[in-house]
């Protein structure tokens, strides 16, 4: 038992650096907002087009801002998800064996 627990820890050591390496992206006014993160809701960078941000005020900015970010939030969760519940199968196909299935 003890074995399946160091290989469920070691599990979600390799799902956390997979979930590094995916790269999300939110956008909001049809792209002039990029914002991408990891899937591990890590912001890396934040573009907005420069003739967009000349024209655009504060408070817009702010807003599609907001929205950019949480598209890409949504996103990373999604895949977090879907990771983790591959992850999941995977384990509980693995501890079958010790609820006697």
């Amino acid at each position: 038992m003890f074995d399946k627990i160091m290989e469920a820890q070691q599990k979600a050591g390799e799902i956390k650096q997979r979930l590094d390496a995916i790269s999300v992206t939110g956008t909001a006014e049809g792209g002039k907002i990029t914002v991408t993160a990891n899937a591990n809701k890590a912001i890396q960078s934040v573009s907005i087009d420069e003739a967009f941000f000349k024209e655009a005020d504060k408070e817009e900015l702010e807003e599609l801002l907001v929205v950019a970010i949480n598209k890409a939030m949504q996103q990373a969760d999604n895949v977090s998800q879907s990771e983790m519940a591959a992850a999941t199968k995977d384990m509980f196909g693995g501890l079958g064996g010790l609820f006697g299935k």
